[in-house]
């Protein structure tokens, strides 16, 4: 049924086509997604990097061509915001937003003249080091939790997970667990690494929780807002409270 590109910043995926909805992830500034329903004011997606689906408002879509579709690069917003232009107007674009679609930053999507104005990342698994790590990372910090958000408008743990990988050109899955169910196991929470991935489970031991570790003893996620805390071979200790908050399940690394 054809392509559409995000050309808000953070445009929501609901689960129904409906504002009262739920929201169940969202679709970022530049990101391409295949249409596959459609009513008067949504659009059904299935967004290309992760395959998830949602309903989209159609006035935050604009349709491309196949052939942009096919040819859309992994470039992405390098700063906390970018200022684009969009049609002469100038709109704030989320950090890790996708510039795949544009040529020496420019982009033509139908009626909408684009020109990016900062700076631009390339995603390159080389650079997972872990000072990089930190950078990424800690660029998402104090970012309120927003179930099914991607940005640091608002994001969820896993959309966090996802989003910093992506800067290291490693396509994560949406969910925790389903990114639980990729890596390898790292065995002891000593030999955790910064980047490898540490996972949470709820008392049916369902995994609901993903966080990133920044060294042995410290973790970065999304709870309540990207925060660092403390953690151990039990879980994550809040360092506000100190109370327990998430029970380790497993951790793994994929670099």
């Amino acid at each position: 049924m054809g392509y559409v590109v995000g050309i808000t910043g953070s445009a929501p995926m609901r689960a129904e086509p409906s504002h009262r909805t739920e929201i169940v992830s969202s679709l970022l500034f530049g990101e391409v997604a295949e249409i596959i329903d459609g009513t008067n004011d949504f659009t059904k997606i299935r967004t290309v990097y992760d395959g998830y689906e949602g309903w989209c408002q159609s006035t935050q879509l604009v349709g491309i061509s196949n052939e942009q579709a096919a040819a859309a690069g992994k470039e992405l917003v390098a700063e906390f915001t970018n200022l684009v232009e969009i049609n002469g107007t100038e709109m704030h674009v989320p950090f890790g937003s996708s510039l795949g679609l544009f040529n020496q930053n420019n982009a033509q999507w139908g009626k909408f003249k684009l020109v990016n104005k900062g700076e631009v990342a390339k995603p390159n698994a080389a650079l997972f080091t872990e000072d990089y790590i930190k950078h990424i990372a800690q660029t998402y910090l104090n970012t309120p939790y927003l179930w099914g958000g991607r940005s640091v408008f608002g994001i969820d743990c896993s959309g966090y997970a996802q989003q910093v990988y992506r800067f290291f050109n490693k396509a994560l899955p949406r969910d925790a667990y389903q990114q639980a169910a990729l890596g390898e196991v790292v065995g002891f929470l000593q030999e955790a690494k910064c980047g490898d991935l540490a996972f949470f489970d709820n008392v049916e031991g369902r995994i609901t929780h993903v966080g990133i570790m920044l060294d042995p003893e410290n973790i970065i996620h999304a709870s309540g807002k990207v925060r660092i805390d403390k953690i151990d071979n039990m879980g994550i200790v809040s360092v506000d409270t100190g109370e327990r908050s998430h029970k380790l399940r497993i951790i793994k690394r994929y670099f």
